[in-house]
């Protein structure tokens, strides 16, 4: 797994601890210039923890298991692993930032993305359902998308199809929600960035926006 060439699906299901996420977390931050880059800001609570690698860009999502409740602020030694499974990976692309420079003007308008630098690896890739359709068992896409730092809400919809939800986008450009698209049957989830992705507006100019934050998730058990 060093040279990262996977499916980053596989890492779905595993404990924090497991031997393929550690391997997977330790080969991202080989290539990146941040030290401690592979220890995660652990955000615990009763229903989800939160490992997120601020340098890597790439926060982990634990559903606990059995009952298990973590409490707040437990340190990564203090988690039972074994009763905490891999929900959702998030990667973040904040468009116009350098890669791991903490001081580069950022285009987020929400605090929690302004620590993420942009995920190292381009391009990103997401495996999809190629067989598509009701009934058409001629219906088919691509089987994977290369997600490029630069790629848009057009190319997404032109390898996925039109999103099973969607939201944001409305209110003013300065505060407003950027629009999301979620690809349900694959397990994909992208919120964009940029200008094009605010305002009354932010539908017609959507096809425009860049991708901010892409989470792949099992999808059977995500909802927004």
């Amino acid at each position: 797994m060093s040279n990262l060439d996977f499916n980053i699906r596989d890492l779905l299901g595993l404990c924090p601890s497991s031997e393929s996420l550690s391997q997977y977390i330790n080969s991202l931050a080989s290539i990146v210039p941040t030290p401690d880059a592979a220890i995660p800001q652990v955000k615990s609570y009763p229903d989800a923890v939160y490992l997120n690698f601020f340098s890597l860009g790439l926060s982990l999502l634990f559903t606990p298991l059995s009952g298990y409740k973590p409490s707040s602020g437990l340190k990564f030694s203090e988690l039972d692993n074994d009763n905490l499974a891999l929900d959702s990976i998030d990667f973040y692309n904040i468009p116009g930032r350098a890669s791991f420079d903490p001081m580069a003007q950022q285009m987020s308008t929400r605090k929690a993305e302004l620590a993420f630098s942009v995920y190292p690896i381009s391009p990103l890739v997401l495996t999809t359902l190629a067989e598509i359709g009701s009934g058409d068992i001629n219906s088919l896409r691509p089987s994977h998308l290369d997600v490029l730092p630069a790629t848009s809400g057009k190319d997404f919809l032109q390898c996925l199809g039109e999103p099973d939800r969607k939201g944001g986008g409305a209110g003013p450009s300065s505060g407003s929600i950027g629009i999301w698209c979620e690809w349900s049957v694959d397990g994909i989830m992208v919120e964009f960035g940029g200008n094009e992705a605010k305002g009354p507006q932010a539908w017609e100019r959507g096809k425009d926006a860049i991708w901010k934050v892409v989470t792949v998730f099992r999808p059977s058990k995500r909802a927004k």
